[in-house]
C-alpha cells in the first residue's frame, strides 16, 4: 500500500523504518500512472513505496535539510538542470548496477553513476498553421534570422528547460555562439517571456505571436483533451523537429532522472527501485503517464507519440546540467527575463 506524504517522515522516526522492508521515494514528478508504478514495485518485491511529493527545488532543500538523518532513499526530479543542481548538492550516492547501467544509453546518465534518466522529452518548434509556411523553418538557430521578428514566443530565462536548451547550444556552439543565439531570440521575441509552455500554445493560436518553443508533451496533451478551445488549438498549431538536417545535430532532448540519497536507509531497496524504474515495464508506464518517450530502448513508446519520430540531438544530459551555470550567465547578459 503506497502511503503519501505521511508525518513518519519525521527526523526521530527515521531509525525506525531504517530496517523494514520498504523505500521512501521523494519526487517532483506528478503525472497519472506513478501510483501505477508504485503499486507494480511493491506486488512485484513486497517492499512498501513511501511517498513525499512536492517541487524540485523544495525537495532539495528539504534533503539537504535533513542532513545525514534524511528518511528519503530516492529522490526523482526532472529535468539535466535540476539534477545537476542535485548532484552539486552532495544529495546523491553512486547506484552501482549492471541493470541501470545496460538499460540507461550512456548519455542520460551520470558518468559517476548518481542519476539516471527515466524518461525522456524533447523541446520542439511549434508554428502557426495561418500565418507559417512549414518550409520556412529549420533549426533552433534559424529562428534568429530577422524574417522571425516579432514572432517568437517562449517562457522567461528562469524556466529550467529553457536553461537546459541553452546548455545544449553551448555543448554544441560555444559560449560565444550560444550567446548570439540567445540575443538573436530576444530580438525576435512576440512579447516579454511569461507563462507556461501550454500558454506559448495558445497564444500562438490566438495570434500573439507565430513561433513558440515548447516541451512535446504539453501539445499531446492538448491532442488527447475533450475541451474545444483545446482542439482549437491543436487545428491551428502545428508541430516542427527542429534540426533534422544533415550536420544539424537533432532536436533538443531533456530528461526526467532519479538517483539514491546518499545515507539512504534502505539502499538494496533503493537500488531495486531504480532498476525497476528502467525496466521495460515500468518505462511504459512512465512514459504513458505523462506522453514521454522512455530512455530504455526496449521499451514501447506511447501509441501516441509514433508519429513522433525525429533525430535526437546525443549532447549528454550530464554536460547540458554542467553548462547550467553559464547559460544562465548569458540570458542575464542578453536582457532574456
Amino acid at each position: 500500500m503506497i502511503r503519501k506524504n505521511l508525518a513518519f517522515l519525521s527526523l526521530p522516526l527515521a531509525a525506525i523504518f531504517a530496517n523494514a522492508a520498504e523505500v521512501n521515494i521523494y519526487t517532483a514528478r506528478h503525472y497519472p500512472g506513478d501510483d501505477e508504478l508504485y503499486e507494480k514495485f511493491e506486488e512485484k518485491t513486497g517492499i512498501e513505496v513511501n511517498v513525499v511529493d512536492g517541487k524540485g527545488d523544495a525537495l532539495l532543500e528539504r534533503i539537504k535539510a535533513e542532513g545525514d538523518n534524511s528518511p528519503a532513499d530516492v529522490f526523482i526530479t526532472v529535468d539535466a538542470g535540476r539534477l545537476w543542481a542535485a548532484e552539486q548538492a552532495g544529495i546523491f550516492a553512486p547506484a552501482e548496477s549492471e541493470i541501470l547501467i545496460e538499460s540507461v544509453p550512456a548519455e542520460f546518465r551520470d558518468p559517476d553513476n548518481l542519476w539516471f534518466g527515466i524518461t525522456k522529452r524533447a523541446r520542439l518548434i511549434f508554428y502557426s498553421k495561418e500565418r507559417v509556411d512549414p518550409a520556412d523553418l529549420s533549426t533552433y538557430q534559424a529562428l534568429t534570422d530577422p524574417e522571425w521578428e516579432d514572432s517568437i514566443l517562449i517562457r522567461s530565462s528562469s524556466n529550467v528547460y529553457n536553461q537546459s536548451l541553452l546548455g545544449m547550444i553551448i555543448a554544441e556552439e560555444g559560449e560565444e555562439g550560444a550567446e548570439e543565439w540567445a540575443a538573436g531570440i530576444v530580438e525576435n521575441f512576440a512579447r516579454k517571456p511569461q507563462s507556461n509552455d501550454t500558454g506559448q500554445l495558445r497564444a500562438v493560436a490566438a495570434g500573439l505571436g507565430d513561433i513558440a518553443i515548447a516541451n512535446h508533451y504539453y501539445y499531446v496533451r492538448l491532442m488527447g483533451s475533450d475541451k474545444p478551445e483545446d482542439q482549437e488549438v491543436i487545428e491551428k498549431v502545428g508541430v516542427f523537429f527542429p534540426n533534422q538536417g544533415e550536420g544539424e545535430g537533432g532536436a533538443h532532448v531533456n530528461i526526467s532522472g532519479a538517483g539514491m540519497v546518499k545515507g539512504a536507509p534502505h539502499p538494496e531497496e533503493a537500488v531495486q527501485f531504480l532498476e525497476f524504474m528502467v525496466s521495460p515495464e515500468a518505462q511504459e508506464i512512465l512514459a504513458n503517464g505523462n506522453s514521454e518517450f522512455p530512455v530504455n530502448p526496449d521499451a514501447e513508446v506511447p501509441e501516441v507519440l509514433e508519429s513522433f519520430v525525429f533525430v535526437e540531438n546525443d549532447t549528454p544530459s550530464s554536460v547540458i546540467g554542467d553548462n547550467n551555470p553559464e547559460a544562465i550567465r548569458i540570458f542575464d547578459r542578453v536582457g532574456w527575463r
